[in-house]
């Protein structure tokens, strides 16, 4: 495996960038752990944690030595850049970013 410099790897861009694509990928390939924020913040039922809890659980991960975390969530971005070393920001057109999620609706109904 290539080493690599960066160790905490933060991924943002809206819904349908293709952040948990290149998360994924980067993660197999750096060999580093991967923390989406939806797995996070949403529970069994779609129900979401408190945003206190969840900004404890976050601080759990980025006190740690080396993580990808993907994600938006406005309630905690002051939060995590400030963590990490290497920040990739996927600022696609609007169009694609909603004909992915529309696509991703699509292959998930039902």
């Amino acid at each position: 495996m290539k080493t690599i410099q960066h160790r905490k790897v933060l991924i943002i861009g809206c819904s349908g960038a293709g952040k948990s694509t290149l998360s994924r990928k980067l993660a197999l390939r750096w060999g580093l752990p991967l923390h989406h924020l939806d797995a996070l913040f949403w529970n069994e039922g779609w129900v979401p944690t408190s945003k206190p809890e969840f900004r404890e659980m976050l601080k759990d991960v980025v006190a740690q030595h080396e993580w990808i975390i993907d994600g938006n969530f406005d309630s905690t971005l002051e939060m995590r850049p400030q963590y990490a070393d290497l920040i990739i920001f996927l600022d696609f057109p609007n169009w694609l970013c909603l004909s992915r999620v529309m696509k991703r609706a699509w292959s998930y109904w039902g």
